[in-house]
């Protein structure tokens, strides 16, 4: 698995999913969309952490700058 997520995109997935989950716990959201938040926010999470995003994979983006030889 080579990551594909650069810093600037695996800090907007982190901040997205610290948004949707005080959303969540302040009950802002609540029902079928609180889950949902809480699905993206382990997915959100999930891939900020192991920099690798498998939709990137299958549209054939990266946003990992180059690798200087």
């Amino acid at each position: 698995m080579k990551k594909n997520m650069g810093a600037l995109d695996r800090t907007i997935r982190t901040i997205l999913a610290v948004v949707m989950a005080i959303l969540v716990f302040t009950r802002v959201v609540q029902g079928a969309i609180a889950y949902l938040f809480v699905i993206l926010i382990i997915i959100f999470l999930i891939t900020s952490l192991i920099a690798f995003c498998p939709l990137y994979v299958a549209l054939g983006i990266s946003t990992r700058p180059k690798e200087k030889p």
